[in-house]
């Protein structure tokens, strides 16, 4: 667990050490948020806010039944996927099985920066060409 900083102090050390690119919700008055539970983030005072914007629609922070399954999953291994194990063309057998047949290949990532890098791998894979166009705006 880190330390507390006041949010004066925390804000301070992210214009330090995090990139201007990374940007903060409420940029003028920012809350800083020390937990979650289920649909609610709750900050430094205790203040209690529905979370609309993070990606929990679907079971919520700490859900105790991911929890489980997480705390059970890095009890025996906690790697990526670059590795071979059974979990994770168990997984990819089983959400498939849900899908078309013609959808009957998972990629896996767990970050937007992750996605656009495989993104720009697959569009290379397919056309064959490494040139890329990124615009301002």
């Amino acid at each position: 667990m880190c330390e507390l900083y006041s949010k004066q102090d925390t804000l301070a050390l992210r214009r330090k050490h995090i990139g201007p690119s990374c940007k903060i919700f409420f940029a003028a008055d920012p809350i800083k948020i020390v937990r979650a539970q289920r649909q609610y983030m709750f900050d430094e005072k205790g203040e209690q806010y529905l979370d609309c914007i993070n990606n929990v629609a679907h079971v919520g922070h700490c859900h105790p039944e991911v929890v489980k399954a997480a705390m059970k999953q890095m009890e025996l291994l906690n790697t990526n996927s670059r590795f071979l194990h059974d979990n994770i063309v168990e997984y990819a057998k089983r959400l498939c099985a849900t899908l078309p047949e013609k959808l009957s290949v998972c990629y896996f990532t767990n970050s937007g920066s992750e996605a656009n890098d495989l993104a720009l791998r697959l569009a290379r894979q397919f056309r064959g060409h490494q040139d890329v166009i990124t615009l301002d705006q």
